[in-house]
């Protein structure tokens, strides 16, 4: 079976655009004090190979055991390392969210691992809370599922609206995914981490042996250890305030220019160009133009765009493309 294509968005062969709705960064990054802790990362030593102070650092800050840390050199190496577990621990089937990030079904593909559409019943199945592309809740009935449960919460700390399906209690029983650059505005800087379910240490010391040495390099291990600190939790949180009302303004003005926008709990969002506008055509249109969105298509949702929120002077230039396209 020959490999699905991989689309991302961000920059592509034509180099960064100038405006990039495409990703689902926080745009009023990169947070300052994570940047400055990665600008003073050593990069000249190895880390420490079993990151005993970083894992320390986010087993406090989430109130976890220090075991139930699993580093990951990137949500989706971990997704690729979780799913050739499962296949090593009999796994056979894979439940994925209706529309969902491609990396999902790459490593279900990979380790030969069949899509069900029935999450109750698969060896291993995705959620994503808040979702992408849709920015809604994508979580699994717990009492029902009967195989491993992975929570992708990578856009947990960027929701604006809604609460979480899931109580505390709950996402105890499941792996839940973190992976703080989206959140920071540093999506360069590959790093993330998995809390474990209670119970799941045979797991852990498996998913552990499937990792290689120094899984994080200095900069990931900056990154994650400023992830913790108050000074980056209280800019986040600010950062929140002014991307709602960025969120405001940029629906406002697409709704008045004749799109349709599905709702979402996050800064990024669907929308569907106006009744005879092709949208894949139109982002190859704006994407000459220094604007990039990224076209659904391979969510899932032909002839929708997802679109990050982004500050007033790119809003003004995107609907001054749409509008005048000059």
């Amino acid at each position: 079976m020959s490999q699905a294509p991989r689309i991302h968005g961000g920059p592509d062969a034509l180099g960064a655009p100038r405006y990039d709705f495409s990703t689902n960064s926080n745009a009023c990054g990169p947070c300052p004090q994570a940047l400055a802790a990665v600008q003073a990362a050593d990069a000249t030593r190895y880390p420490d190979a079993s990151y005993t102070a970083l894992r320390a650092a986010l087993a406090d800050f989430y109130a976890v055991a220090p075991w139930r840390i699993v580093l990951a050199g990137s949500a989706s190496e971990f997704i690729f390392r979780i799913s050739a577990w499962a296949r090593r621990q009999g796994a056979r089937t894979v439940s994925l969210p209706t529309h969902a990030y491609g990396d999902y079904a790459h490593a279900a593909q990979a380790w030969g691992l069949q899509v069900v559409a029935d999450g109750d019943l698969a060896d291993l199945a995705w959620a994503c809370e808040p979702s992408s592309p849709l920015g809604q809740a994508h979580s699994p009935m717990l009492t029902r599922v009967r195989g491993t449960v992975v929570l992708d919460s990578a856009y947990a700390p960027l929701r604006l609206s809604g609460q979480p399906t899931l109580g505390d209690s709950q996402r105890q029983q499941l792996w839940q995914l973190f992976s703080p650059n989206k959140a920071l505005g540093l999506t360069g800087v590959r790093a993330a981490f998995a809390i474990a379910p209670l119970g799941a240490e045979a797991a852990v010391q498996q998913m552990e042996a499937l990792a290689p040495s120094w899984v994080l390099g200095a900069h990931g291990v900056a990154m994650l250890t400023a992830w913790t600190q108050p000074d980056t939790q209280a800019w986040l949180q600010a950062s929140l305030v002014t991307l709602a009302a960025w969120k405001q303004r940029q629906t406002t003005l697409l709704h008045a220019a004749g799109w349709t926008l599905q709702t979402s709990d996050t800064p990024f969002f669907c929308a569907r160009p106006p009744a005879g506008v092709d949208a894949a055509a139109l982002c190859a249109t704006l994407r000459a133009q220094g604007i990039k969105l990224r076209d659904a298509t391979s969510f899932g949702l032909s002839g929708w765009v997802r679109l990050g929120v982004l500050p007033p002077a790119a809003v003004a230039a995107l609907v001054q493309q749409l509008l005048h396209g000059d």
